[in-house]
């Protein structure tokens, strides 16, 4: 039998599979359509202090290999995540799973000090947050802290003085080189990262001569981007031993192996769950099956090995 629990920065998770955030909803929007018990967390939409509206419509364009999106953090804020949201989670998720799935809070805000407040107030009613300080396509907060390490770190380093749970960093993936970002997560406390967010990516619509979102730009995920993907993951991993939750494009099994090799610890299945729901117990399966083929005993065996 192959053990498939990993430990993402003091976060146990009973398989390595997670959900991405802003494309699985709350958690509970997708009980009925996916196996929980093969799911190791579920991380939820965007949370920031007060409601946030998003984006104008229309916000979301497909595009050959993947979608381009400019939802802008929409979320209800952080006190009715926490009154609502999290115990209706909690009951869900445990009676379709037959166990608590862990629940991973996105966190933003267009402050230093908003980011650690909302971690301060979440407390310990979530297991773990992950900090998006790369999101592309809102006018404030997210997309100017993940760009510059030196301030990257102080609000890292803010959040982290904000809470005890397991604090993963979501990273940019158009940047020069991930390993100054990697060294002021890990240098401020980070216990784990997480990567790649979307890449800003642009739709025009020739016949009306205008963007077709009304943000103008968004953030492109799907197929398209996995390659990309790998490679900053692997990246990150030679340059940190902190572990990775590595996200982008990934449609099979075959594509979460590309990237427990390349160095990451656990993966997100992201944009794929808007078309096959089923794709998530797909992966988890997946892996396993990879593991029996290949010898391996526990899934942990998989991170970075790479045939030298």
């Amino acid at each position: 039998m192959v053990n498939t629990k990993v430990n993402l920065g003091g976060l146990e998770m009973a398989t390595p599979v997670a959900t991405a955030s802003g494309t699985f909803g709350y958690g509970t929007e997708y009980i009925g359509a996916v196996d929980y018990a093969k799911l190791g967390a579920v991380t939820a939409k965007g949370i920031r202090l007060e409601p946030w509206p998003g984006n104008a419509m229309p916000r979301h364009c497909e595009v050959p290999g993947g979608l381009v999106n400019a939802i802008g953090l929409q979320g209800t804020g952080v006190e009715q995540f926490l009154s609502i949201t999290v115990p209706w989670y909690r009951e869900e998720s445990a009676a379709t799973a037959g166990r608590s799935v862990p629940l991973i809070a996105n966190i933003w805000g267009g402050s230093v000090d908003e980011y650690a407040e909302v971690a301060r107030r979440l407390g310990d009613a979530v297991d773990a947050i992950e900090l998006n300080v790369s999101c592309p396509n809102v006018k404030s907060g997210g997309h100017t802290f993940g760009q510059d390490p030196a301030v990257l770190a102080q609000v890292v380093r803010a959040t982290r003085d904000a809470t005890r749970l397991p604090l993963i960093v979501k990273l940019a993936p158009n940047v020069p080189s991930i390993a100054p970002y990697v060294a002021a997560c890990e240098d401020a406390g980070a216990d784990a990262l997480s990567l790649i967010n979307t890449i800003p990516a642009m739709v025009i619509d020739i016949e009306r001569r205008v963007p077709v979102l009304a943000n103008r730009s968004g953030g492109l995920s799907g197929q398209g981007i996995h390659p990309v993907a790998v490679k900053l993951v692997h990246d990150a991993h030679r340059a940190t031993r902190l572990p990775i939750l590595a996200m982008g494009g990934v449609f099979d099994a075959r594509d979460a192996i590309e990237f427990l090799l390349a160095g990451a610890t656990a993966v997100a299945v992201g944009t794929a769950t808007f078309s096959d729901p089923g794709v998530v117990a797909a992966v988890h399966d997946g892996i396993v099956d990879y593991c029996i083929r290949h010898g391996f005993s526990s899934v942990t065996e998989l991170t970075g090995n790479l045939a030298e």
